[in-house]
């Protein structure tokens, strides 16, 4: 089984191409951000451990995590993001770790892993090939205030905290330019997939 793990900037369409991709190959895919957001629900691994570290301020009515306003803190205190991080992402690496192992049971041939942090979470590690994909600036930030309503202030500190350009090429084994038609995207990673099966 060929695992692919998807990454790129906030903006660049890693989930639409996660989508087609688990759409066009009917192929295991899945998004470390929704892996989160499950985590996080009560009586998941991260709950607890996030209602010690950021107090019950960080709850709405019900009891569930307002990820909102944990997201507001974290972006703008660069030590609470990491412990946020702490907490999160090893969970979710064990989740897709055991994904994995139940695919390849199955006799999956490819596995698609989307993560923003795939490289600082060493995701190169369980996957065969990172895949960058790549959009211009302007195009994602355009992105982010058309889809998600997103101030330039947010965008600003979003893309501060994340890695460069150069910094996502020299770590990725492929790249793929999602800055114009997604038709063209597709027609690429056709061929890549293609390439590996």
């Amino acid at each position: 089984m060929k695992i692919i793990g998807i990454t790129g900037g906030i903006g660049s369409g890693k989930s639409k191409v996660l989508s087609y991709l688990e759409e066009t190959y009917k192929a295991p895919a899945y998004e470390a951000d929704k892996v989160a957001h499950k985590l996080q629900e009560p009586g998941q691994t991260c709950y607890k451990k996030i209602v010690a570290s950021f107090g019950e301020e960080v709850l709405k009515e019900g009891g569930d995590v307002d990820r909102k306003k944990l997201g507001e803190i974290v972006f703008a205190d660069a030590k609470r993001r990491s412990v946020l991080n702490e907490i999160v992402h090893p969970a979710v690496k064990c989740y897709i770790r055991e994904r994995i192992a139940e695919e390849k049971e199955k006799g999956s041939p490819i596995f698609f892993v989307e993560a923003a942090l795939l490289i600082e979470d060493h995701y190169d590690e369980i996957c065969d090939e990172l895949w960058y994909i790549y959009a211009k600036e302007d195009v994602r930030k355009e992105r982010l205030r058309t889809s998600r309503g997103y101030s330039e202030e947010k965008i600003d500190q979003i893309f501060t905290s994340q890695k460069s350009v150069d910094e996502f090429r020299e770590k990725c084994d492929r790249e793929f330019d999602n800055s114009g038609f997604f038709k063209d995207t597709c027609i690429l990673l056709r061929k890549a997939v293609e390439s590996i099966c």
